[in-house]
């Protein structure tokens, strides 16, 4: 059910730090990361991430440009790419070469997406360069948000938006032997609370996956 949320002082009230420590476990070597993009980087991935929905919650115009922030194996270009059209853009961003080379490998015929490497504490996209940057899946992993949340926004054009995919932290939001209580850094009222404490503001969160998964849409505070 679409839920319109109206923020409050609390919501805006900054966080302390925290770190990605569960979540980032099985990405600090190449061995861990190549078992990751066994998921990542499968066939029915954007299907198990219900990525059409995902793009119409979204409202993505053709001829927008749209930033894939934590790419990962590219599960979700196709669409994306499909949804700006030939006169859009798409920029896959990752922290990680060897993510991006995968990606790539898949999916460089799309002939409207450009690859961003990205570090930790920096997007890397170019100021004023996107409409709408969306997080799949991966902003439990961000281990220095207040830097990442900064150069997204500076990324942004006018009207531009910031989108967050990602689980609850609550028991049963992912499917066994994860665990969501202790893989995901901040459930989604605490994820608003960092988010709008660093410069946005809270358009409308949606519930993508009942119980599991939800949708927050952001626009920059000023």
């Amino acid at each position: 059910m679409r839920k319109e949320i109206l923020l409050t002082a609390a919501l805006a009230a900054p966080l302390a730090g925290q770190v990605a420590e569960q979540a980032n476990e099985h990405y600090r070597t190449l061995e861990g990361r190549q078992g990751m993009l066994q998921n990542l980087g499968a066939a029915d991935r954007a299907e198990r991430l219900r990525g059409e929905a995902i793009v119409r919650e979204l409202g993505i115009e053709p001829g927008s440009a749209v930033a894939d922030l934590g790419t990962g194996g590219g599960a979700m270009l196709p669409l994306l790419s499909s949804a700006v059209g030939q006169s859009g853009k798409v920029f896959a961003q990752d922290v990680f070469p060897d993510f991006l080379a995968h990606a790539k490998e898949n999916h460089g015929a799309l002939a409207n997406v450009n690859w961003v490497l990205g570090a930790e504490k920096d997007a890397k996209l170019p100021p004023g360069s996107v409409d709408l940057a969306v997080t799949i899946d991966a902003y439990h992993h961000y281990d220095y948000p207040a830097q990442v949340l900064a150069s997204i926004r500076a990324a942004l054009r006018p009207g531009g938006r910031f989108a967050v995919v990602d689980y609850f932290k609550r028991p049963g939001a992912m499917d066994p032997p994860a665990d969501a209580v202790q893989h995901i850094r901040l459930d989604r009222d605490d994820m608003i609370r960092e988010v709008t404490a660093h410069g946005f503001r809270l358009v409308r969160t949606v519930e993508h996956v009942p119980g599991r998964q939800y949708i927050a849409i952001f626009t920059p505070a000023s």
